[in-house]
């Protein structure tokens, strides 16, 4: 049977692999609703709570390629296990909760039965682990923030030469974030419409306009049949710096990494 909840860090909680499994649902799925219930949290100004019950992390598969997953807490899980209303569902949320409460138990150190100066010695225990508890994740907190602006410096940094290849890469990262490689339109077409809307140009006039341009020099008819999107935007200066700028802040949007 699958195990629903574990103990990670002195606290039980389980995962999206889990919860994708028991509520046979496909893993992007899974990613997805926490997404968007995250979103919630954080339009709702709820984002201290979504930062301290929902912990983005990662996993390698069995051909030793790493994707992301979450850890959740009990409240995470109940938050997004809410829209799971069928009544099998109803049935696995039932069993998860439970779980969580053995669990929870299991934690719980009766200390009543203590001699006064053993309960007084584990007072002073919690109080210290508490005070380390809270320096480590200061300092984890700390840690974070300067990789978030490290990696923010570094996509700033991106050229405006040599840039497609990057470029790619950080949408791709982003369709990742977004539900997976099936995202990656998706994303891609979202980044176009972006600068359409900034940059006042007609990406399908100007790649339809390279064409006319190409085929009346000659040019191969196999060779103008490739002619994308970013070859009209890499043909403008001025739209390949805007171009940039939307990637970029799309990039820090969704927290990717620059290879």
């Amino acid at each position: 049977m699958t195990r629903l909840v574990f103990i990670q860090n002195g606290q039980a909680v389980t995962d999206s692999l889990i919860m994708a499994d028991v509520f046979k649902k496909a893993h992007d799925d899974v990613l997805r609703d926490i997404r968007t219930q995250i979103e919630k949290l954080n339009a709702a100004g709820e984002t201290e709570f979504s930062l301290r019950n929902f912990a983005e992390s990662s996993y390698r598969n069995e051909r030793g390629r790493d994707y992301p997953k979450f850890d959740m807490t009990e409240d995470a899980f109940a938050i997004v296990a809410m829209s799971y209303v069928t009544p099998e569902a109803m049935k696995m949320k039932v069993k998860f909760l439970n779980e969580f409460k053995r669990m929870r138990n299991n934690l719980t150190i009766n200390t009543q039965s203590l001699s006064p100066e053993l309960q007084m010695f584990n007072h002073m225990f919690q109080a210290v682990a508490k005070v380390e508890l809270e320096n480590s994740q200061l300092k984890n907190d700390v840690n974070a923030v300067k990789q978030q602006l490290d990696n923010q410096a570094e996509i700033l940094a991106l050229n405006p030469t040599e840039w497609r290849k990057k470029v790619r890469s950080l949408l791709n990262k982003i369709a990742q974030k977004r539900g997976g490689h099936d995202a990656y339109s998706e994303v891609t077409n979202e980044s176009y419409e972006l600068l359409e809307q900034r940059g006042r140009y007609k990406l399908g006039t100007r790649q339809e306009n390279i064409k006319k341009r190409m085929a009346l020099e000659g040019v191969a008819k196999s060779k103008i049949d490739k002619i994308s999107r970013l070859d009209a935007i890499a043909e403008n200066s001025r739209l390949t710096e805007i171009y940039l700028a939307i990637v970029k802040e799309m990039a820090i949007k969704y927290s990717v990494k620059v290879d």
